[in-house]
């Protein structure tokens, strides 16, 4: 997280923050706050670390020290793109669980993924005095940061902690996210196990920074193996709902290249390309897999149970809550945590139809 400290700058010209303070000592942000605001809980060792580096940029304390010292609510602010998306609906009900058992509370809100309404909510969330806010989705899912929404961030952290769940650069906040990365290889590798050479991919935007790392997995494997890849398919993804995954499924089946399994880039999409397949006569798993992504309650409502990537809301969220109470305990955390994702195999996936 980005907290700027009277606008003062390191030797390369880069505005200091308390973590570029923190980071240089070997200490915690809240370390650093204790030091600045005279608290005794700081062992001498430490005290005498961090002293050095802010003398020797002659830091000194803004609203953010100050508050990491003061009584906190506990209350943790959670703004999210779209609660009505089962994605964020299954994870903030994690959170909820995994703030109870650390003694907070939550306060909701729901951005749309508009940047206008989820810089509003940030000043809001920090003028009602929660202890930190986590960002779930919207900006800090694109692949290219925005600068204005960084700037915004980056004033806010002034005054309070930001975790994110994805990216932003430009700023020093924790980020807690999926290994997007890893979630393909759990999927391509389920389908190669079970004989499939021809999988196609439906859905999502190349701007959404998780998208594009899967994406660029899929045709790494494809590539690796030496799989057939369909340009103009791939040219067309766009979207995460149902009507996504249905059209572009139905794009698929009307060309002439023969796909046996199929991955929707959510649930939603997955269901889309399980009612087109069905819709044209074939059969799942037997004649067309499919797998999707999120694990939501989607799964077990379609026919056949739908194979997906689970990303282990309980420890994401835990992870989550413990990032912001470490913050404040002065627990050493790691910039970045990868939660690890899972598959569940249910019915919608088998072994590949011979199509020679």
């Amino acid at each position: 997280m980005d907290i700027i400290m009277e606008d003062l700058k390191s030797p390369e010209g880069k505005k200091l923050t308390i973590y570029d303070i923190a980071k240089e000592a070997g200490v915690s942000p809240a370390t650093v706050s204790r030091v600045l605001t005279n608290n005794a809980g700081v062992k001498a060792d430490k005290r005498e670390t961090v002293q050095s580096i802010i003398d020797k940029y002659n830091f000194r304390p803004n609203a953010l020290a100050r508050s990491l010292s003061e009584t906190r609510r506990k209350v943790i602010g959670i703004i999210m793109a779209d609660v009505r998306n089962a994605y964020y609906a299954k994870l903030f009900v994690a959170c909820e669980q995994a703030a109870r058992k650390f003694g907070y509370s939550l306060l909701l809100e729901n951005s749309l993924g508009q940047q206008e309404i989820e810089e509003a909510q940030m000043i809001l969330m920090e003028e009602q005095r929660v202890d930190a806010i986590i960002l779930v989705g919207g900006r800090v899912d694109d692949l290219h940061s925005n600068e204005s929404f960084v700037e915004k961030v980056n004033q806010v952290c002034n005054s309070i902690p930001v975790i994110l769940t994805g990216k932003l650069d430009g700023t020093s906040c924790y980020q807690v996210r999926i290994d997007a990365i890893h979630t393909m290889d759990l999927a391509m590798e389920h389908l190669l196990s079970l004989g499939h050479r021809n999988i196609a991919l439906v859905g999502g935007w190349d701007s959404v920074a998780s998208s594009y790392e899967k994406r660029k997995r899929y045709k790494q494997i494809l590539s690796k193996y030496q799989l057939p890849f369909l340009p103009e398919f791939y040219d067309t993804f766009g979207g995460y709902d149902y009507e996504t995954g249905y059209c572009l499924t139905e794009k698929l089946l009307e060309s002439s290249s023969v796909h046996t399994a199929v991955i929707g880039i959510n649930d939603s999409a997955a269901v889309g390309a399980m009612n087109c397949i069905r819709a044209h006569g074939l059969r799942i798993p037997e004649d067309i897999s499919v797998v999707g992504y999120d694990n939501t309650d989607l799964c077990s409502m379609a026919t056949p149970l739908l194979t997906s990537i689970d990303y282990n809301y309980d420890v994401f969220a835990e992870t989550l809550v413990k990032t912001v109470d470490g913050i404040y305990n002065s627990t050493p955390l790691p910039q970045l945590q990868l939660i690890a994702p899972s598959l569940i195999v249910r019915e919608s996936s088998g072994p590949a139809k011979d199509i020679a």
